[in-house]
Formats: structure tokens, C-alpha cells, sequence
């Protein structure tokens, strides 16, 4: 007898040590990032921590996915969730953490062994997905790449190499790449 195909939810909490990602229906590893990867990571969540109210809003680190549609799930570098925000985890024990809704937050750190995959694939399905900002942090060019829903449903892009910038998904929240990139 054959044994039930399993799905790729079932998958990912078959094996919690591993990040898997789905991307337009294949399986796939995230791999392991560089130290420059992660620094910049880590300080930009140190940030965002302190920033945000903690009975609003949670930030996830390589952790959770996104999700669009039943084929393509993605663990962001950095993202911030909406305590009363997106509802589709909530109450639901023993389920793979998956967020359908768009996110006001949501940050991808160029490493060596992504390349350019976060942003030739990663980037439009956020997009997709109605994210309301997205970051692409590039730590070996020292380089913010940021893109900002409009209200028309479109994005402006913008890159940053020093100075502060607000967020526009998390009003009053302000991040200064001269620290996030010291």
C-alpha cells in the first residue's frame, strides 16, 4: 500500500529543525547565513525591540513563515506581526505558524548563499501578498533597498546607505542604518 502523500505543512512540522521554505511548489532548505547576515539582522531587531509596544506588536526572527497561496511559503529574515493583527495561527495548537495576511513589516538581509534569490523571488510575492514595507539589507555594500506600498496597491522603491528612516507600516518606529550597519 502507498503510503498518503503528506503535505507540505506536515512536512515542515515533521522535521522543526529545519527551515524549510516552498517555493511555487518545491521543497527547499533555507540555508545557514554569514556572520555579516546576521549581525545586521540582530541589531536591526535589538532596534525594532525596543521600539515597537510589546502588546501591539511581536517580531519574528527566522521563525513562522508567510504564506501565499497553497504552493509558496517563505521564512523572512525579520518580520513584525500584529498582536491583534493577522489571525490565522492564533488559538490553533499543534499547527505550522503561517501568516495568509499582509504584514506591516518585513525584511530579507542579502547573505552569500542566497544571493539575489530573496529579491528575484522572495521580493515579488511579498508584493503579492500586499506587504506594506519591505526591506532588503545588503551588509557587504552597506545598502538599503526599501520598498513601500502605495496607496494604488503599487510600490516605490527607495535605497539608504546612512540616516534614519520611519517606517511607514509602523508609524513612529524609526531605524538608523548608521548603527544597523556599524
Amino acid at each position: 500500500m502507498v503510503a498518503p502523500a503528506r503535505t507540505f505543512e506536515e512536512i515542515m512540522l515533521a522535521e522543526p529543525d529545519r527551515f524549510w521554505e516552498v517555493h511555487r511548489g518545491r521543497l527547499r532548505e533555507k540555508p545557514s547565513m554569514s556572520e555579516s547576515h546576521n549581525r545586521v539582522i540582530w541589531r536591526l531587531v535589538r532596534d525594532l525591540s525596543a521600539q515597537l509596544e510589546p502588546d501591539r506588536f511581536e517580531v519574528r526572527v527566522n521563525m513562522g513563515r508567510v504564506r501565499s497561496g497553497e504552493t509558496t511559503y517563505y521564512i523572512p529574515d525579520v518580520y513584525v506581526v500584529p498582536i491583534l493583527g493577522p489571525s490565522t495561527i492564533r488559538n490553533r495548537p499543534y499547527r505550522l505558524e503561517v501568516f495568509d495576511e499582509p504584514l506591516p513589516f518585513v525584511v530579507e538581509a542579502r547573505s552569500l548563499s542566497t544571493g539575489n534569490y530573496d529579491v528575484d523571488e522572495k521580493l515579488p510575492v511579498y508584493q503579492g501578498r500586499g506587504d506594506k514595507e519591505i526591506w532588503r539589507l545588503h551588509p557587504y555594500d552597506i545598502l538599503l533597498t526599501a520598498w513601500r506600498r502605495q496607496l494604488d496597491g503599487t510600490y516605490l522603491e527607495s535605497r539608504h546607505s546612512s540616516g534614519t528612516i520611519e517606517l511607514i507600516g509602523l508609524p513612529g518606529v524609526v531605524i538608523d542604518l548608521d548603527v544597523i550597519f556599524a
